[in-house]
């Protein structure tokens, strides 16, 4: 990538002289000026004797400096600047050809030729380029997938409940908010316990780039700033237009992403981990008993008092980290046990909005049709046949 040519991020390669002093008096300090005409295809490395003062003619040029000769950082020349003395420089044509003033005391040394094929552009490392199945999914208690390999990458995450995830003889049991990647023609099957019904998220993909085996064969708790992330893909898929595609395609790349810059972070600092563990612990316990008690009247003021915090905190905590109030965490869980309970066919509609603990049962069905998009009668002929 082309930065911008300042004092402050030049500093270490050379200074940039004032412009209320002409360029002419500048290179004239320094002996004799002398134009380069730059082609990309034939650019010297070139190492400064003493302080080198350069300058585009015409066209547009591209500065590259190193303090080694390996690792160039490249600036767009729009005004005259000094490198210093010991410093590796090359000046190439931005894009056809350009021309260059460049004035010395100790002419520089020629150190190398340029690579024609150096790429100012910043480019991906790392992209999802096809998405196949993004699905919701809500099982049956013991649920039993047998197994299968395909050629894609495939993102495994739990929303509600647990799964086991096998593949390559491991077992790993994957809970509220873990996730799991499976690597192209990778065989595995998932399952979940005899009084677990499973609610989790399924996205098998294709990437271009490198870094996705460091994420391969083990399971990753979804990191903070990658959970929004999902939720908006979700959201996007409730909610298509003519820009979904290519919104699940950028949100899976940045969440992919966001995982591995994790895995590359440094340790933070004691406090702030304590402080983070702290957070997640009470949203955890939070949770847990929502789920324990979804079908009681539940409050903030009561579930907050449960984990011994303020109602305000609860809220500030799962807006923080959940982009939800735990209001709507709350109502988002009833609507979920009402489809298994519909699923389930034990009860009327009367009877699980009681169970619920709705008002009516007309409450219940608005509600369940503004989160679903259909009606519990709906989705009842859908899962019974």
């Amino acid at each position: 990538m082309i930065h911008n040519l300042n004092q402050v991020n030049f500093q270490g390669f050379g200074v940039i002289p004032p412009e209320r002093i002409s360029a002419a008096q500048h290179a004239d300090a320094l002996g004799s000026r002398r134009v380069l005409p730059l082609s990309a295809e034939s650019a010297a490395i070139y190492r400064a004797q003493s302080d080198t003062w350069l300058r585009c003619q015409e066209g547009a040029t591209v500065l590259s400096v190193s303090q080694d000769g390996n690792r160039f950082t490249h600036y767009y020349l729009d005004k005259p600047v000094y490198v210093h003395a010991g410093i590796y420089f090359c000046l190439s044509p931005f894009l056809g050809k350009s021309t260059a003033e460049i004035a010395a005391k100790l002419p520089p040394l020629e150190a190398g030729q340029w690579d024609s094929q150096q790429n100012f552009r910043v480019e991906h490392n790392l992209q999802v380029t096809a998405l196949y199945t993004f699905f919701y999914q809500e099982k049956e208690r013991g649920f039993l997938f047998p197994g299968e390999a395909h050629p894609m990458v495939e993102l495994t995450y739990v929303d509600q409940g647990s799964l086991h995830s096998v593949a390559d003889g491991q077992d790993l049991l994957l809970e509220q908010g873990d996730l799991v990647l499976y690597a192209p023609n990778q065989w595995h099957m998932q399952y979940a316990d005899t009084a677990v019904a499973p609610q989790f998220v399924t996205i098998s993909f294709d990437a271009d780039g490198q870094g996705l085996e460091q994420l391969y064969r083990r399971k990753w708790k979804i990191p903070p700033k990658a959970a929004p992330l999902l939720q908006q893909m979700l959201l996007e898929q409730e909610h298509p237009d003519s820009r979904t595609n290519d919104m699940l395609l950028h949100l899976l790349s940045i969440l992919l992403l966001t995982l591995l810059r994790e895995t590359a972070a440094p340790a933070e600092k004691a406090g702030s981990v304590r402080s983070l563990h702290n957070e997640n612990e009470i949203i955890r316990r939070a949770q847990q008993y929502i789920l324990a008690n979804i079908r009681q009247k539940l409050t903030v003021p009561q579930v907050a008092g449960q984990v011994d915090v303020s109602a305000s905190y609860l809220t500030a905590l799962f807006r923080k980290n959940l982009q939800i109030s735990p209001g709507e965490y709350i109502r988002r869980m009833k609507l979920q046990e009402s489809k298994q309970m519909i699923r389930e066919n034990n009860l009327n509609f009367t009877e699980i909005a009681a169970a619920l603990q709705y008002s009516t049962v007309h409450h219940f069905s608005r509600q369940f049709k503004e989160k679903f998009g259909i009606t519990p009668t709906e989705y009842a002929r859908s899962v019974r046949g």
